[in-house]
């Protein structure tokens, strides 16, 4: 298949069947000897696959029981029942709080629903609940009941099986919303839609999971104890989409319409993962959208790239560096084949149990023009800051006179020798009578003024 069709198969683990022994407070199916006791106000979708003999049984208001071939309920006529000496009453256990965003209650499997084999690919935690573009299957002959609450009012999926039936178009799941079984199998604000349509783009597409992160994160720690696991590394990396830190290394790509996600997944998996001393060690790599910030402030977008998660299996100060390696050897691979894969630049972080996390390396990723930029931008909003406080009033600047238009239709003025204590007069334009004229000043010497405001010739006759 195109890697851009290729789909991702999750399969949900619970079921509400009656011959579950889970599914009973008891941890037993029901025998003969039994009161079985359903909750009266719990909505319930139970399949029945044998017959059973029952000394009695409490229904709830509201729900279904989906009878196989052969398969129904009688009254207890007394006879002996091996293994069923003593009845009582045993009550079906809460199905309400299975949440479709629980990453424990999924799993992988192949289209057929056969559980996929372990090996050395894992996904992020918010990847291990069902994507946009995955298929969903509800085991065939198996009840269910699961709560779609949700931090996004739609849930896009491409196909959903129930029972064994594929629907894979919008109106064939509009028709099985539209029948009795839906409601008591889906409960929650959030709403699935089936849309029929894979990854239309060879580079990989967004999982979609990221506004139900924090549920699926609530999920995953409190079925773990409420805490991540103590790592190894004194600051592990923090992936996107990944709930814990993890000690090993993380390689954000930036890649061109040429990258194919799948192809170059491959091509790490048959290259290098495959190698012996890289046995212990996974990988995680999906697109992902990470938010741009400016100065500090979370911008609206948000650019794609390509992430790769490697983990490995090792312990102590030895934790993370086989990961270290790999992501070494496939930076060392980016350098070399990047620009006829489709990879336009790639950073690498690492965290080992003897090293911090931190930046390593990068290829080839040319941040001068960049950071110019941003310096440039950085002074101008400075400069412009300084001067709208300065027009305000709220900012004095005492050694800064901006010049008014008036001043410039006058001539700068000498200042006076500092021994001088007279001054210059501008509008009569004369020297004082007792300035310094370096000589003698003649007896006949007349002083007269000159009045800018009298005009001589407007005198004479």
């Amino acid at each position: 298949l195109p890697a851009a069709t290729a789909a991702v198969y999750k399969q949900w683990i619970p079921n509400t069947n009656f011959e579950t022994a889970s599914n009973w407070d008891k941890g037993r199916v029901p025998c003969a000897r039994d009161v079985v006791h359903f909750e009266k106000d719990k909505v319930v979708s139970v399949f029945v696959r044998s017959p059973h003999a029952l000394t009695d049984m409490y229904l709830p208001l509201s729900g279904e029981f989906v009878l196989a071939a052969g398969a129904a309920f009688t009254a207890f006529d007394g006879s002996w029942d091996p293994g069923c000496d003593s009845g009582g009453t045993v009550r079906f256990a809460d199905a309400e709080q299975h949440a479709w965003f629980d990453p424990t209650l999924w799993q992988d499997v192949l289209p057929s629903g056969e559980l996929k084999a372990a090996g050395p690919i894992f996904s992020v935690d918010e990847e291990r609940v069902p994507c946009r573009y995955d298929d969903v299957i509800f085991q065939p002959q198996t009840s269910f009941r699961v709560n779609t609450d949700s931090s996004q009012p739609v849930i896009h999926l491409r196909s959903i099986s129930i029972m064994g039936q594929e629907l894979n178009t919008p109106s064939s799941w509009a028709g099985y919303l539209g029948g009795p079984s839906a409601p008591l199998q889906f409960h929650g604000n959030g709403t699935l839609q089936v849309t029929g349509t894979g990854c239309p783009d060879k580079s990989g597409c967004a999982c979609g999971n990221t506004l139900d992160g924090p549920r699926i994160c609530a999920a995953l720690l409190r079925a773990s104890g409420r805490q991540c696991p103590e790592p190894a590394c004194q600051s592990p990396l923090q992936p996107l989409g990944h709930c814990c830190g993890v000690c090993g290394a993380t390689i954000n790509l930036d890649f061109t319409p040429d990258f194919d996600l799948q192809k170059y997944q491959d091509k790490l998996v048959q290259e290098l993962l495959s190698q012996p001393k890289y046995a212990g060690v996974q990988m995680a790599i999906s697109k992902v959208h990470k938010a741009q910030t400016f100065l500090g402030i979370m911008s609206r977008s948000a650019t794609p790239l390509i992430q790769i998660v490697l983990i490995d299996d090792r312990a102590g100060v030895q934790a993370g560096t086989a990961a270290e390696q790999l992501a070494a050897d496939i930076m060392e691979s980016i350098a070399q084949h990047g620009e006829a894969l489709g990879i336009s630049s790639g950073k690498m972080e690492v965290a080992t149990g003897t090293t911090a996390s931190g930046q390593v390396g990068s290829h080839p990723v040319s941040r001068i023009t960049a950071g110019t930029v941003m310096g440039l931008l950085f002074s101008l909003l400075l400069l412009g800051g300084i001067l709208f406080l300065y027009r305000k009033g709220k900012l004095r600047l005492p050694a800064l006179r901006l010049p008014q238009p008036w001043h410039r239709l006058e001539d700068p003025v000498s200042p006076a020798p500092a021994g001088d204590k007279g001054f210059d007069n501008p509008v009569f334009n004369v020297e004082p009578p007792d300035a310094d004229l370096g000589e003698e000043r003649p007896k006949d010497l007349q002083v007269f003024y000159l009045n800018p405001l009298y005009d001589a010739s407007e005198t004479e006759t």
